[in-house]
């Protein structure tokens, strides 16, 4: 009799073989809508999807949406009319390798480029010069800080360059939540399995190649290797910081993260929502994370 393991092989393979070419999931009704009403811009002859909605009237406010890992800009679909109502643009895209933009492999996914494609867009829609509002959450987080040092005096002990144009990026007020856990000190953080995903969120998203996944995930060796720059950036800006924080977070673990939050970052205020909300309160709480946005938006 042949080893289990060999015999567990044998049937492994062809069926890891019919998976792997299994076609993506259509989309649904809501995410056909979604990408519809967006649009795409080169970045290095790829094509990277955003959204960009028009909104109030007499407003001259723009706020950018950075989404999460592993998800995408319709993380930000349940939010999206009412922060219209508030700003005069509504401004958000897939990351590279997320939704609905381009993922090419081989590619060195890094924090850096995402930002780099951030300011692109930026430049795209005519908004180089123009002061904006970033609200991120989880991977999209470790961005803004990027784009936040960037924005930083060229004369900081870490600053480590940029181009004049990277460095023209205005930050109005900065918004971020979970997913800062790994920055600021050791959370617990739940095991990411390393294999295929087929979610809702992810749009056109069908992923089951293990070495696309790993590059993915350097973003973690990133925050580590980067941990100075980016948590600098945020100890060091003059830009008014809030957090709007879920305590059934697994990532960010209630009460240990908010403690070591606000002793790190005393001067960002913190908005913290009902006791079931979790990970991504902008889905679980749309209205109560809506509210605590306009809160801090409209008291400055």
């Amino acid at each position: 009799m042949k080893e289990w393991w060999v015999q567990v092989g044998l049937l492994g393979v062809p069926l890891l073989a019919v998976y792997l070419h299994i076609p993506p999931p259509q989309l649904s009704p809501a995410l056909r809508s979604w990408k519809s009403s967006g649009s795409f811009f080169t970045y290095k002859d790829l094509n990277i999807f955003y959204r960009d909605s028009s909104g109030a009237v007499g407003s001259s406010d723009v706020v950018v949406l950075l989404h999460g890992f592993p998800t995408s800009s319709y993380d930000w679909s349940k939010i999206w009319e009412g922060l219209t109502q508030r700003f005069h643009r509504v401004i958000a895209l897939d990351f590279l390798g997320f939704g609905f933009s381009d993922k090419p492999r081989p590619h060195g996914y890094s924090i850096f480029e995402q930002a780099t494609i951030v300011e692109g867009l930026l430049r795209h829609l005519g908004l180089r010069h123009q002061r904006i509002n970033l609200l991120s959450h989880d991977y999209g987080d470790t961005v803004a800080q990027e784009l936040l040092h960037r924005s930083l005096p060229p004369l900081l002990p870490f600053f480590l360059g940029g181009s004049l144009t990277q460095l023209q990026l205005g930050l109005s007020k900065f918004l971020f939540f979970p997913g800062l856990g790994q920055f600021l000190g050791p959370t617990r953080s739940p095991r990411r399995r390393n294999t295929g995903i087929s979610n809702s969120r992810l749009g056109s998203t069908h992923c089951t190649n293990d070495e696309f996944f790993i590059s993915i995930l350097q973003y973690i060796n990133q925050r580590k290797k980067h941990r100075e720059r980016w948590v600098g950036a945020l100890m060091s800006t003059s830009v008014p910081l809030h957090l709007i924080y879920g305590p059934l977070d697994p990532v960010n673990p209630h009460p240990e993260f908010l403690q070591l939050y606000k002793k790190v970052l005393p001067m960002s205020t913190v908005s913290v929502l009902d006791d079931h909300i979790s990970h991504y309160p902008q889905l679980e709480d749309p209205t109560g994370f809506l509210n605590a946005y306009l809160n801090f938006i409209n008291s400055f």
